[in-house]
Order: C-alpha cells, then structure tokens, then sequence
C-alpha cells in the first residue's frame, strides 16, 4: 500500500530512477502522507488508543478509514515507522513524568553514555 507498492490501485506506482530505485516522494506527496497520518493519529487519541498494534481491532473498527487513508498516501515503510514512533514517544513521556513525579533531577551536561558528543570514559579500574 502507498507510494511504494504496488498493491494499491488509486496510486500510480512510483517512478523508478536511474539507478533502479524508486524515486522518493515530492513535497505533495510528504503533505498528503502528513495529513493523512496526523487524521488517524488524532482518532486513535479521540478513542484512547496508544498502540494501534497491539489494539487492532478496536484501531480498526474505530478508525478503520483513516487507517486506510494513512496506508494509501503514505509508502508502507513511513507507516510502519510513524506507528512505532509513536509508541515509542508515548514510553518516554510516560518514562518523564514517572521520573519527575519521583523528583529526579536532571543532570546538565550528562549524556547517555555512547550518546554523540560523549566523551568515553578513560578511567576504567581493572584488577590485574
């Protein structure tokens, strides 16, 4: 389904580019994938519907056609990543306010360790 499959009739199949490839969608095309997916986003809030994935019925019989209007303008690899990633931002709010509702403290100028800009640690203790 989408710009990149050819499953779905309504959508001419995308150009494919010299190299083989398929030729990635123009500003239209990223709008209307945009607006397709914030729709269903904004039903599945309305109906308190986090993981479309582990909720597929009730996703599908409360938002079955914005469902559909997602996966037909958007390529299935932006479905399936904007689904994730919405799960994926609704853990770390949830992981913020635990942690603020435990009063932890941000620490400024830590990261993640392997994070970019990190500097490794050089102070390894080794019992030889």
């Amino acid at each position: 389904m989408g710009l990149f499959s050819s499953s779905q009739a309504s959508l001419p199949p995308p150009k494919i580019g010299a190299d083989g490839a398929p030729i990635a969608p123009d500003r239209s095309q990223r709008s209307q994938c945009w607006e397709a997916r914030d729709a269903y986003f904004k039903c599945l809030d309305k109906n308190k519907i986090i993981d479309n994935l582990t909720e597929n019925t009730k996703a599908e019989k409360s938002c079955g056609s914005e469902a559909r209007v997602f996966e037909q303008n958007c390529a299935t690899s932006w479905v399936q990543y904007f689904k994730k990633r919405r799960v994926m931002e609704y853990q770390r709010e949830q992981t913020l306010q635990k942690l603020k509702a435990e009063e932890a403290q941000e620490m400024p100028g830590v990261i993640g360790v392997g994070a970019p800009g990190q500097k490794p640690c050089l102070s390894v203790e080794r019992n030889v």
